[in-house]
């Protein structure tokens, strides 16, 4: 296998890896919070966090860099209108998602204190979540216009 199908397979794989945790944490912990059963929110946003930090992080970290390697290996310009596109759009769903990350640790500091606490969640933990929710949104539909725009490549005029 030549150094650009190895890449470009690691690309492939890890934007479902992406995406597919993303969506997985998000489907997970939006239904465990509707629950309100503390110890299992306790529990799924445990896991939600380390996924993140497990397998959304490194993958989150590899796209750009190996989606911008493939460009250049085939001598696409990094200012090709798709791939800017592509670009500009990943950096929405980062910075949707860098705040979600840290609503998450919130939430989940939150969970595990009125859990050993045998308390309701606060009302800060319910703005969170809502917040966290919101941030999704945009956050998924940027991702899958990325994987329109890498399957479709598409001749986009900027101006």
């Amino acid at each position: 296998m030549t150094a650009y199908l190895m890449v470009k397979t690691l690309h492939i794989l890890s934007s479902v890896l992406l995406v597919g945790t993303g969506f997985g944490s998000a489907f997970y912990l939006y239904f465990v919070n509707r629950s309100r059963s503390i110890p299992a929110i306790v529990v799924v946003s445990r896991l939600v966090v380390r996924a993140d930090y497990w397998f959304t992080t490194p993958a989150a970290i590899f796209q750009p860099l190996s989606g911008l390697w493939l460009a250049h290996h085939v001598g696409w310009p990094w200012t090709t209108p798709w791939i800017l596109a592509a670009l500009v759009l990943y950096v929405l769903a980062g910075v949707c998602w860098l705040p979600v990350v840290a609503l998450q640790l919130r939430m989940r500091a939150m969970a595990e204190s009125a859990h050993v606490r045998n308390v309701e969640l606060p009302d800060p933990y319910w703005a969170d979540a809502k917040r966290w929710t919101w941030l999704g949104y945009p956050a998924f539909i940027a991702m899958l216009v990325v994987y329109y725009l890498m399957v479709a490549k598409p001749a986009l005029a900027l101006f």
